[in-house]
């Protein structure tokens, strides 16, 4: 029996990885465990109910303002006695998150190798996206498979000097989310509001674009709202203090 560990803490990382842990799931020969750190909160417990999923492990790192160094700390302390315990035999991270980096660099000093699912984007630009970019190439390094969303992540990973015969090109399991939780006969408030009006759909967090970057940007919709009576604005807001605050006094909650 093959132990595998799915590690992840933030809402975008679950709605990738949850699809797969389901499938693990049923694979014969597979034990399939989950740890959460956390690192969202609200966000991340609405994904898990929506796809059934209680994780076996819950390191429950968030307080409140946390920065990338509590983030880092925190999950690398909490998750060594998690690997320690079930002494997976493969531990499995998505993307560029905090929480992928922090396991990954665990797993490593356990020596326990390492499945990165979506590998290989890239910028070039190690300040860009910010932490991410170093992130993903980071765990790039330590990871032992590969499993890259296009030919162009896969031709990345190739450049950097991965073995080819650990890359394996899947697909975005986004899509695999989307499929398993569209539902024909959805209905919401806000999409009756828009009518047949044009939708802007905004989002926005990223901390290199926090201050006056993301100010720009919410003028700019304003802008284009204001000039344009059949185009509509729907903007699902981060949790982030900081964007909260720049979005609710820019926008002035003018627009749902």
């Amino acid at each position: 029996m093959k132990k595998i560990l799915v590690v992840f803490g933030t809402r975008p990382e679950a709605i990738k990885m949850c699809p797969l842990i389901n499938e693990l799931r049923q694979r014969k020969g597979l034990e399939a465990r989950v740890c959460v750190t956390g690192q969202h909160r609200q966000m991340l417990d609405q994904v898990l109910e929506t796809f059934q999923i209680r994780p076996e492990y819950d390191l429950s790192i968030m307080k409140e303002r946390q920065t990338l160094f509590d983030v880092t700390n925190s999950i690398l302390l909490c998750i060594k006695p998690v690997l320690e315990d079930y002494k997976p035999d493969v531990v499995l991270v998505h993307g560029d998150t905090t929480t992928t980096f922090a396991t990954a660099l665990a797993s490593f000093y356990l020596q326990i190798p390492v499945g990165h699912v979506e590998a290989g984007l890239r910028t070039h630009n190690i300040f860009s996206p910010f932490p991410e970019e170093f992130n993903r190439q980071a765990v790039s390094v330590i990871s032992t498979y590969d499993f890259a969303p296009t030919e162009l992540a896969y031709n990345n990973l190739i450049k950097q000097g991965k073995n080819k015969e650990q890359i394996w090109i899947t697909g975005n399991t986004a899509i695999d989310a989307l499929k398993t939780t569209v539902k024909e006969d959805y209905s919401n408030e806000y999409l009756d509001w828009i009518g047949d009006d044009k939708l802007i759909l905004i989002t926005a967090h990223r901390r290199e674009n926090l201050g006056e970057p993301m100010q720009n940007m919410f003028r700019a919709i304003k802008r284009v709202l204001s000039e344009n009576n059949n185009v509509k604005a729907i903007y699902p807001i981060h949790m982030n203090p900081l964007v909260r605050k720049i979005a609710y006094e820019e926008l002035n909650n003018e627009n749902k």
